[in-house]
């Protein structure tokens, strides 16, 4: 340790995020109740961002979905198959083989 160090010393504030805005004009009072405020502030704000991302995302699969069933496709299938490419191919063959040997039990194979 350096003979400088002082632990009662008040530390040096948080390092902020490119672009992030800690601490609004309007806030009057200063210190680390005010901080922490504006950090959690900025917290909410960006979470209610990513929600809105998400409805928008999630609109457009419901548009993409429609015009599918449209066009004829089985809208299940096509679910079936998004969720059947998101796993590896060792995972797929795995399941596969579980569901045959299920399917054999009771005389369905």
């Amino acid at each position: 340790m350096s003979d400088d160090y002082d632990p009662y010393a008040p530390r040096k504030p948080a390092r902020e995020r490119p672009g992030a805005k800690l601490k609004s004009e309007d806030d009057e009072a200063s210190g680390p109740q005010t901080i922490a405020a504006g950090q959690l502030r900025a917290f909410i704000e960006r979470i209610e961002r990513v929600d809105e991302d998400i409805a928008a995302f999630q609109d457009d699969r419901k548009e993409i979905f429609g015009e599918a069933k449209a066009m004829g496709f089985d809208c299940k299938a096509i679910r079936a198959l998004v969720r059947l490419r998101k796993k590896d191919q060792a995972e797929r063959q795995e399941e596969e083989a579980i569901l045959d040997l299920y399917k054999a039990a009771p005389g369905m194979a």
